[in-house]
């Protein structure tokens, strides 16, 4: 294969195929340009701006962290009662709106306020974003659809993580407003793109009524839904565990942690579509999930040794460990995103959607602090017993997700499933 040939081939897995993948992938890069900016500054945003302590925004962190936990299961129900593309357009309207009164919220309450009903509209309209990529796209595409989309978000976080060190380069009160207002402006600029997209033709109502919290007594789907949620927590060993380590028990300087976050988003930009082979059916999400979680149980392993080497050694280590967890992280999601294609019922996808994301909820609550503890208070010797955790979650994955693909899901029409729904793909 020449150098032209090479370039052709990348590019292919980067710019989506015209049509329906490449709008959602476009919204998807413009949406990631406010969440980015807002990502990179809102820390800064909360104490100068709104003049709130560290440990108030802590706080309504955590309680609108507990919000979503609780809603999003029952937020995902208004999907399958009014449909995702008006669901997740009416909740991109509602982000922009409560960031557009963020300048004017008086204290911890009205900040209190505005992080909770930000909380909420995101679990439902989170929820809506993703059945309305399956509902909209045939079996065969929703996976690439989705792993575009996820290359096309880290597009946008790094733009919107440039326009933030600008305006925290200013730092004056001013461009901390005007930061929030144009967050509040790219939401509503994405409203529009996806009050564009096709719209779904309504679906028959073919399977039996059931109440919003119903899912949770899927107990074959409920447990997918735990495993595959612990698996997330790569996210929280790459942003949160590792720089911890880093900093406390190596010899590398502190500006490598910065060179891994570009590492990480250079090569989910670039890989992503790649990784995503196979994952469009449920036996193969299992598969992927699987690789997934023993790749982040070898992570486990290398990283450790970064504490007893020195100099290039150390560094030659970190990227190492990095790759891994890189790599783990593209097909774990890969494997995430087929599951949830797969699984769910198709007149309950929304309620099924929003109780699989249970499990990533709950990784967000107990893997920061469970993590940190084992693998850098304890020295070095936790990161064994935490290879052990995610290796043991890889190999029952497989025979867990099998289990649910026996098993009928609730509401379901039997003894044929009911038909899924496409659209013509924008021209």
């Amino acid at each position: 294969m020449g150098a032209r040939d090479t370039i052709r081939t990348a590019v292919r897995h980067v710019v989506p195929p015209a049509g329906l993948t490449r709008a959602l992938a476009v919204q998807a890069m413009v949406y990631a340009v406010g969440n980015g900016l807002f990502q990179a500054g809102s820390a800064v945003f909360f104490t100068r701006a709104l003049g709130l302590s560290a440990a108030q925004v802590g706080l309504g962190l955590s309680i609108a962290a507990g919000v979503s936990l609780l809603g999003t299961v029952p937020l995902g129900g208004l999907t399958d009662r009014y449909g995702p593309q008006r669901v997740w357009l009416v909740g991109l309207v509602l982000d922009a709106a409560l960031f557009a009164a963020y300048p004017f919220v008086g204290g911890f309450a009205g900040f209190l306020a505005v992080v909770v009903a930000l909380a909420a509209v995101d679990a439902a309209s989170g929820v809506a974003r993703q059945v309305y990529s399956i509902n909209a796209l045939p079996p065969a595409e929703r996976v690439t659809a989705m792993a575009y989309q996820r290359s096309s978000l880290n597009v946008g976080f790094g733009l919107g993580a440039v326009i933030s060190g600008l305006v925290l380069a200013v730092d004056t009160i001013a461009a901390y407003r005007g930061m929030v207002w144009f967050i509040a402006a790219v939401f509503l600029v994405t409203a529009l793109f996806v009050r564009r997209l096709p719209r779904l033709p309504q679906a028959a109502r073919t399977a039996e009524p059931m109440s919003r919290l119903a899912v949770l007594r899927d107990r074959p789907f409920m447990a997918v839904s735990l495993l595959s949620g612990l698996l997330t927590a790569h996210q929280t060993l790459y942003l949160t565990v590792m720089p911890l380590w880093i900093l406390t028990h190596t010899d590398a300087p502190k500006t490598v942690i910065a060179g891994l976050v570009l590492l990480n988003t250079v090569l989910i930009v670039l890989l992503q579509v790649r990784a995503s082979r196979g994952a469009d059916t449920a036996p193969g999400a299992a598969r992927a999930s699987r690789r997934g979680a023993l790749l982040i149980a070898l992570f486990c392993l290398v990283l450790p040794i970064s504490g007893v080497t020195r100099g290039t050694l150390t560094l030659v280590v970190l990227v190492a460990a990095a790759t891994l967890l890189i790599v783990a992280e593209l097909v774990e999601s890969a494997g995430t995103w087929g599951l949830t294609a797969t699984l769910p019922p198709a007149a309950h996808r929304g309620a099924y959607v929003g109780a699989f994301r249970l499990g990533t909820q709950l990784q967000y609550l107990i893997a920061p602090a469970g993590l940190t503890a084992l693998g850098v208070t304890t020295g070095g010797w936790g990161w064994f017993p935490t290879a052990a955790v995610f290796a043991l979650v890889g190999v029952a994955l497989v025979p867990v997700v099998a289990w649910a693909g026996r098993t009928p899901r609730l509401g379901a029409p039997a003894p044929a499933p009911a038909p899924e729904e496409t659209v013509t793909p924008v021209p």
